[in-house]
């Protein structure tokens, strides 16, 4: 058996089969740990949704930020959330499978844990405050929010604040951070604060801002992460940090690296395929 994590396929269906092929999956046999962000931008989002659905139990997939958009179009419309220039998630609001694939959708986790691979899935990252089972617990917390009560959780989803954690945080503004950092986060400061607005790549980021692995003392730190979201950043490959969103719906690779093996980062067996 293989374990393979791959990055945002973001629509991309045609290259996600052409992955497929390249690492001779088989669901019956295989593992794939998608990093989020299954839908919008990319050509194909039905087509890659109903792909994914169709591996079954071969595959696990954490919820990324345009995941989310979608439910919050499908689920909450009177929060005024419509579709934005570029999207493209029309298809799968209009298919005749529209609910079973937004139910299917809706139960994914925010957080997936592998205690024998030590790897943990998320799609965006950690904030420093947080080690691996703090996060585990605040996104079960956020995931039975999200199911229990879709509508007003997605309405009260959006936003920038707060900024900072604090165990006192409740009810919507903390629900709304924890979303912020799983699905959204790429940088933050020496003491925490979020940078959400903030997704280019690190060597033009300004002096304050440092991509959320790299703060000092993160509790965190040492615990394998694999995460996506972050297609300025693109491959990163590091001792306990693993970095996949290698652009594939802005013309560039699709990546999938194999977890199940004791390697250093620059020995992880990796297969790329292009967009087109």
């Amino acid at each position: 058996m293989a374990v393979w994590a791959v990055g945002d396929l973001q629509g991309c269906h045609a290259a996600f089969v052409r992955l497929l092929a390249a690492l001779r999956f088989s669901p019956d046999r295989d593992q794939l740990w998608l990093t989020g962000d299954l839908v919008n931008r990319g050509p194909d989002s039905l087509g890659t949704l109903r792909q994914v659905m169709a591996l079954g139990a071969g595959v696990t997939t954490v919820l990324g930020n345009h995941d989310l958009h979608l439910l919050a179009l499908a689920l909450a419309p009177a929060a005024g959330r419509g579709l934005r220039a570029g999207d493209t998630l029309e298809a799968i609001l209009t298919a005749p499978d529209r609910d079973h694939l937004l139910e299917w959708l809706l139960y994914r986790p925010l957080l997936h844990q592998e205690p024998s691979l030590r790897w943990t899935l998320v799609h965006a990252g950690l904030p420093p405050q947080w080690n691996v089972s703090e996060a585990a617990v605040l996104a079960s917390e956020v995931a039975y929010q999200l199911r229990a009560h879709p509508e007003t959780f997605l309405a009260s989803m959006y936003g920038d604040r707060p900024e900072v954690w604090t165990n006192d945080l409740q009810g919507a503004d903390r629900w709304r951070f924890v979303v912020n950092c799983l699905t959204r986060l790429r940088y933050c400061t020496l003491d925490g604060r979020l940078l959400p607005k903030l997704k280019g790549p690190p060597a033009l980021a300004p002096p304050d801002a440092l991509p959320w692995f790299e703060v000092p003392e993160r509790r965190s730190a040492g615990e394998p992460l694999v995460f996506g979201h972050w297609s300025a950043l693109g491959l990163h490959r590091a001792p306990a940090v693993l970095g996949l969103d290698t652009g594939c719906v802005w013309g560039g690779a699709l990546s999938a690296v194999r977890l199940d093996v004791d390697e250093p980062p620059e020995r992880w067996p990796l297969v790329q395929v292009s967009a087109t």
